[in-house]
């Protein structure tokens, strides 16, 4: 017998909602953190004080599904986040069935996802080259993509990721050069932060993420001392060498973060061992992750020449990189194209109600 149980902040609840992952993934995909997961759950994250959660589990014959839907003041469409089950099409049904349910109960017009929970959590579903995930990747079972449309979801948005060769010294991109000197020669200055910027870092990045991504789905305003208790871990995994920021008259006019690709090890810091591996790859890392890039529109051209500033780190340490998470339409997808050797696929998918 299948069976639908919501639950609040109860003990065996939250563990066999924290446990289903590991019992899909392998210790080397499984991208979820479960001290974060912990956190939301019990709703004592950063950012719980924004939305509302319904939490449910699927058992037959033990847990075999799970979602949480998030629903914020004022918005009328449901976010169906932390979808995890078994590939097993009845399964399947019963989940999205009863999630559509419990939606059309509460009044809302539509459901989009996955969406856990928030646009700073993380979003999107990936629909192809399932290979071991790297950092920040938003991962997630290859046949998960059948069940949602399967179940009345369509395809709403598209990303992509680039996945670039390594720039060897003698990488030639007359294109991005001139830019690069042209920025340079108007006054600009590109550098990359110091240790003891990084709070002053991440309020940039705040400032201008929160003006140049707020046209993007699901994107919702939090406050600037929450951003930093959310991404406050990144200043120990980041390479310093590899994020920069565009500076024009002393103001902020754009901004390139990167880190190294620790694969999953980042999720998973409660085992010694793995903090180990961080700190050898953070020294020695085999590949970067370029995960956000913005400027100002008023520095019009300017992201080329950001591209061009980190080119040159890569080209001095001969390594590969990708270009995350890229919105269909944003024209740093066609950025260095001629470097691409493979892209990834991801999508927000929908489901109106009524």
């Amino acid at each position: 017998m299948t069976e639908l149980v919501r639950f609040d902040k109860e003990a065996k609840y939250i563990k066999d909602f924290i446990k289903l992952p590991s019992m899909i993934y392998s210790a080397e995909d499984n991208m979820e953190d479960p001290s974060t997961m912990r956190s939301i759950l019990e709703e004592t994250h950063p950012l719980s004080k924004y939305f509302k959660i319904a939490k449910f589990l699927v058992y037959a014959d033990g847990v075999k599904g799970r979602f949480i839907i998030t629903s914020y003041e004022g918005d009328k469409t449901a976010y169906l986040g932390f979808v995890e089950m078994v590939n097993d099409k009845a399964i399947a049904k019963f989940l999205f069935d009863k999630a559509y349910d419990y939606c059309k109960a509460e009044g809302f017009d539509k459901i989009e996802g996955p969406v856990d929970a928030s646009f700073w959590i993380k979003y999107r579903l990936k629909i192809n080259k399932f290979e071991k995930p790297y950092t920040g990747e938003p991962y997630n079972k290859d046949y998960y993509l059948d069940l949602y449309k399967e179940n009345g979801f369509e395809v709403i948005e598209h990303y992509v990721s680039n996945a670039f060769g390594a720039v060897g010294g003698d990488y030639v991109n007359d294109k991005f050069e001139s830019r690069y000197k042209e920025f340079i020669a108007a006054g600009y200055e590109i550098r990359s932060p110091k240790e003891d910027e990084m709070d002053e870092v991440i309020d940039i990045i705040y400032d201008m993420v929160s003006a140049l991504y707020s046209d993007f789905p699901i994107y919702k305003d939090v406050s600037k001392e929450d951003f930093h208790e959310v991404f406050s871990s990144f200043k120990k995994i980041m390479n310093l060498s590899m994020t920069k920021i565009a500076f024009y008259k002393g103001k902020p006019a754009g901004f390139y973060v990167s880190v190294p690709d620790y694969g999953n090890l980042v999720y998973h810091t409660s085992n010694p061992l793995n903090l180990m591996k961080i700190l050898k790859l953070k020294k020695s890392p085999g590949r970067y992750i370029m995960l956000y890039m913005g400027v100002y529109p008023e520095h019009r051209g300017l992201g080329k020449a950001l591209v061009y500033s980190v080119m040159k780190e890569l080209m001095a340490t001969g390594l590969p990189s990708i270009g995350s998470l890229i919105r269909d339409g944003k024209i740093n997808q066609k950025y260095a194209s001629d470097m691409i050797e493979d892209v990834y696929e991801y999508v927000l998918l929908g489901r109106n109600i009524g």
